[in-house]
């Protein structure tokens, strides 16, 4: 009957020992799970950040390229280096299609 009572204790003991290990074995993963996605969590953040400075970065981009490609800015230029001007309304001709005139294509 000795024998039967030490067996149970050590299977008990067992159990208890491989439920603890089981425990600290979940509780690893979990706490390593946990860091990977604070760490992507940072990346994401990061991107983010960077998206945002890229979009304000493009839209100052476009403005400068909508400043310079204007007329105000080109005429001033092309009157210096090319020697052009505006025409006098007098010496421009508009030119009507024959469908124009009646709205067909």
């Amino acid at each position: 009957m000795a024998t039967r009572s030490v067996n149970r204790q050590r299977r008990g003991r067992t159990l208890v020992f491989l439920g603890l290990v089981g425990f600290l074995a979940v509780t690893g993963i979990v706490v390593a799970r946990r860091a990977h996605g604070r760490t992507l969590a940072k990346e994401v953040e990061i991107l983010d950040r960077r998206r945002t400075q890229l979009a304000g970065e493009a839209a100052k981009l476009d403005a400068d390229l909508r400043a310079l490609g204007s007329r105000g800015r080109l005429a001033p230029l092309v009157e210096q280096k090319l020697g052009m001007r505006v025409p006098a309304d007098s010496q421009v001709t508009t030119l009507t299609l024959p469908g124009a005139a009646r709205g067909t294509p």
